[in-house]
């Protein structure tokens, strides 16, 4: 697919296209003698790079919505920590490239924590003996200062973190994504299209105005050709603790993810029920599955992740670590 500039005109035919420079839109684009040039179709030396930093990497796993506030953040966090803790042979790691707003220091309990470089690259931040992270949000002077940067700049990060990053050999890196279908989604798709993506973990809730934005984000993947392990409906329903009766919060008028998933082709992984202890921990920084290891959302989540680990051992069931 290929590259759009940020400052391009409408239609542009893309950087990497024989048309670049030359087509009756690149007329008055700011970039057109660069695209004519010939240098954009050139190979982008840091994809070689990165796909050697990941050689060890087993399975690379976006966490992707279209929408805000459906719990991107939340998922990730409950996905890495639940295959950390049922196994402690495998090793697992986030990457958060919410670049402007990165929750996982928060989420995974790590505030206030450094990110220490070493000869071999950055050293990413320990949550568990097997679960590591790397986030932005490590890099910051403050935690409250706001990131204000253009995409050339956001894609610059999402480069460094891949290619400079020690991540050692991993079962799982596990990407949380900002919402929509932009500049941090393109600059990781297009870095990684080497490395083979294992697939994307659709979230959505189950209201319509949910599910449209997650429809763009699954064509998003489509078009990009990154495969997707299938759809997790996130706060389908909310069990209170007391009593055991549910409620539906966001009515699903249309059948909800699961619906959505049917009507898409797509495996539907499971709902999630809301419950208000898993806020506090994330907000706190604990581990919901350990603090709170009765709730009706963990059980849940342990059917979902065991889906998961059966999708990428049978989509890497061939997987060798390249050693040369």
């Amino acid at each position: 697919m290929a590259d759009i500039p940020t400052d391009a005109p409408q239609h542009c035919p893309g950087t990497t296209s024989e048309d670049a420079g030359k087509a009756s839109m690149c007329a008055g684009c700011p970039n057109q003698t660069i695209c004519m040039s010939g240098v954009t179709k050139q190979v982008d030396p840091n994809i070689s790079l990165i796909k050697e930093r990941l050689a060890a990497v087993k399975n690379r796993l976006l966490v992707l919505s279209g929408k805000g506030g459906v719990g991107k953040s939340t998922i990730t966090s409950l996905v890495s920590r639940s295959l950390a803790l049922s196994n402690p042979d495998i090793n697992v790691a986030v990457l958060d490239i919410d670049i402007c707003g990165p929750s996982q220091p928060r989420v995974l309990g790590a505030i206030g924590e450094q990110v220490h470089q070493s000869g071999s690259g950055w050293s990413p931040v320990y949550i568990e003996d097997n679960l590591s992270l790397m986030s932005i949000g490590f890099l910051l002077a403050n935690p409250r200062d706001a990131l204000i940067w253009r995409g050339p700049k956001k894609n610059g990060m999402i480069r460094q973190f891949l290619s400079e990053v020690d991540w050692g050999t991993l079962d799982y890196l596990i990407l949380d994504t900002p919402p929509g279908t932009s500049d941090e989604h393109l600059s990781v798709t297009s870095y990684l299209k080497d490395t083979d993506i294992t697939g994307a973990i659709i979230v959505t809730t189950p209201q319509e105005v949910a599910l449209l934005d997650v429809r763009k984000e699954i064509d998003f993947c489509r078009k990009v050709n990154v495969p997707i392990l299938g759809v997790i409906e996130n706060m389908s329903i909310f069990v209170c603790p007391k009593c055991k009766n549910s409620v539906e919060i966001f009515p699903a008028l249309t059948g909800g993810g699961r619906a959505m998933a049917t009507e898409l082709g797509i495996d539907f992984l499971g709902s999630l029920p809301l419950d208000p202890l898993l806020a506090k921990c994330c907000d706190e920084g604990k581990n919901f599955l350990t603090e709170v290891p009765e709730s009706p959302t963990v059980m849940m989540l342990q059917e979902i992740v065991q889906k998961i680990v059966e999708k990428c051992e049978k989509t890497k069931s061939n997987f060798k670590i390249d050693t040369s």
